[in-house]
């Protein structure tokens, strides 16, 4: 396979430019993880999860002025409204607070979400421009985050949270909704499938993937929740 890191139309599935990121992300995020749980004490913890939130959010911020600096700033589709976006606007709030429930919704919205980002990259032009970054600084971002207060402050979700998440889900896709009718626009991708490869495509044409995909996400944070699950009973047997 021939690897390039070039600027691109769109970012293709298994380039460079997508598995490079992504490599980088991992290494970053159990380095910090490592760092933060076995040479930190609780304040500097505490701090390095407030850096980790300010900087995915701060990213997000400058994003938009950059856009917008470009005198084409368009709110059908550059307001920060598209999930991922919208969880790293507000991901600063979880870490300054680090409320519980906070936590339930939005590990189940970052681990599915933010994953299904990371393997199918949605970008339309490549390294070096602004967007590219934004997008892995912001997945990739969200995704340590969640793992660093899971393994770092050892918070897990519960049964109770899978559904937590879903229901906070549907009054998020229900304001998006309204917003899309307002805007003529299509955030979280209401309207029509993003133009890269997804597992909406999967889900059949518009509107029977977006009724698909709320059912499907039911099994799926399950199956994210699994693990805790088992980690779970273990710990009851030796109880």
């Amino acid at each position: 396979m021939k690897y390039t890191f070039v600027l691109l139309e769109r970012v293709q599935i298994g380039s460079l430019q997508h598995l490079l990121p992504v490599s980088i992300g991992i290494i970053v995020g159990i380095i910090l993880i490592y760092y933060a749980r076995n040479r930190c004490n609780a304040k500097q913890q505490k701090t390095i999860f407030n850096v980790i939130g300010a900087f995915i959010s701060l990213t997000i911020v400058a994003f938009n002025i950059h856009i917008y600096s470009l005198g084409n700033y368009d709110v059908s589709k550059d307001l920060p409204l598209f999930l991922c976006s919208f969880m790293a606007l507000i991901i600063p709030v979880y870490t300054y607070y680090r409320k519980y429930w906070m936590y339930e919704i939005l590990f189940f919205w970052i681990v599915a979400g933010t994953l299904q980002g990371v393997i199918t990259p949605d970008i339309e032009k490549g390294f070096p421009v602004f967007d590219y970054f934004r997008y892995w600084i912001v997945h990739l971002g969200l995704l340590i985050a969640m793992f660093y207060a899971t393994f770092v402050f050892n918070v897990r979700p519960k049964f109770k949270s899978v559904f937590k998440s879903i229901i906070a889900l549907q009054f998020y896709i229900l304001i998006m909704y309204a917003v899309n009718l307002l805007l003529n626009a299509n955030y979280t991708y209401l309207n029509a499938k993003p133009e890269a490869a997804s597992i909406l495509d999967y889900f059949g044409d518009w509107p029977y993937y977006v009724v698909t995909a709320q059912f499907a996400i039911i099994p799926y944070f399950l199956l994210i929740y699994l693990p805790f699950h088992i980690e779970h009973k273990r710990k009851e047997r030796f109880i």
